[in-house]
């Protein structure tokens, strides 16, 4: 289910995925942060969820700000994260960021 298309940007949901494709640059993070949070406020309280990231055409603080923001509305909702996806290039961002200690051990993969 197509739950935003802004621009180059898409933010899709399928078995409990969050899925960001596109150009998801600055112009787009605000509304996909937003959709996808307005996704994850409906889920039940417990429930198991992913984001995947690896589709995103281009790596920025942006992309990082949304995944952020989706972290914290999964756990304000008590979700379960059980991976997030990362491009190369954005894992290396991330990584820079040192975003990549605040994430748990296992739970992000970074598609080469």
């Amino acid at each position: 289910m197509t739950l935003l298309l802004d621009g180059e940007a898409r933010l899709e949901v399928a078995d409990n995925v969050l899925s960001a494709s596109g150009e998801a640059g600055f112009d787009a993070a605000t509304a996909l942060a937003t959709a996808g949070c307005d996704w994850l406020d409906q889920q039940a309280e417990g429930s198991r969820v992913a984001f995947d990231l690896s589709r995103v055409g281009q790596a920025s603080s942006a992309v990082l700000s949304v995944m952020l923001e989706w972290l914290r509305c999964a756990r304000r909702r008590s979700l379960v994260v059980e991976s997030v996806r990362l491009s190369s290039p954005l894992s290396r961002v991330t990584a820079m960021a040192g975003l990549d200690r605040l994430l748990s051990q296992g739970m992000v993969e970074a598609l080469d």
